[in-house]
């Protein structure tokens, strides 16, 4: 099940349980010293859950990064904090914008639902803001007309990218970052109009990485949040926690 599913459904049913106790057996008098386990814990977890389902939902949320496609930025087994607020406060589950006018910005880390397959939580770059005009000749994105500059930096050093891999700094706007491109022939180009309301997303590992250019463009009503923080990673190759992430800002 969802995790965001199950504190929906707990709140819910410790909110039932504790409104119940608190509105009805309290102004009755009923003596609740000696309640069964299965109201008096319900009563007792009702603040604590809900507490966390409008921390996660509104304010702060983990994540997990499953595979290598954000590398060099992010790297399989980095936990992450996701900026609930970031792009406006949006009710759990439905993920509907309740207020706030943020958007995402060229250059940004987001976390949104996968558009194949809502269930999931994809991690991507954004490039392309609604209406954009989107091309990708020889590993360089243009955004309308413009070239998102890169300059080498060296060879990535690391044996998770899936091959031999040099390390480039992007710029989309004022937000500058690390990519890697595969040492292998350059392949596909394409042009391509984001819609309105939707925004164009790619990873980091640009020859390793599913995105816009295989699924297409995130709608604004799937976005999540904007990714903050590093708050854990363990680093498989190492086997250990990988301490000089911690607390890594994410650019």
């Amino acid at each position: 099940m969802n995790f965001e599913l199950l504190l929906v459904v707990l709140t819910t049913l410790t909110a039932l349980v504790w409104g119940w106790d608190k509105w009805l057996r309290e102004r009755e008098g009923v003596d609740r010293s000696q309640d069964p386990w299965y109201i008096d814990l319900p009563r007792s977890l009702f603040p604590i859950i809900l507490i966390v389902l409008l921390l996660r939902s509104f304010i702060a949320e983990p994540f997990r990064i499953p595979s290598g496609s954000m590398l060099p930025t992010l790297q399989a087994g980095d936990f992450i904090l996701v900026n609930k607020s970031a792009y406006g406060i949006r009710l759990p589950l439905l993920r509907t914008r309740l207020f706030g006018e943020g958007e995402p910005e060229r250059g940004e880390v987001a976390v949104f639902r996968y558009p194949r397959d809502p269930s999931q939580d994809y991690i991507k770059r954004v490039i392309g803001l609604p209406g954009d005009e989107i091309s990708y000749q020889n590993r360089v994105f243009y955004v309308n007309g413009e070239p998102l500059e890169q300059s080498h930096v060296g060879p990535y050093q690391r044996s998770d990218a899936g091959g031999s891999a040099r390390v480039y700094r992007e710029q989309a706007d004022d937000n500058e970052y690390r990519i890697i491109h595969h040492e292998e022939p350059a392949t596909g180009s394409f042009t391509y109009t984001v819609p309105e309301g939707h925004y164009f997303t790619v990873g980091d590992n640009r020859d390793r990485s599913a995105d816009s250019r295989v699924w297409g463009p995130v709608s604004d009503d799937y976005l999540a949040g904007r990714a903050m923080m590093i708050w854990m990673s363990w680093d498989s190759e190492e086997g250990g926690l990988a301490w000089d992430r911690i607390g890594q800002r994410i650019e």
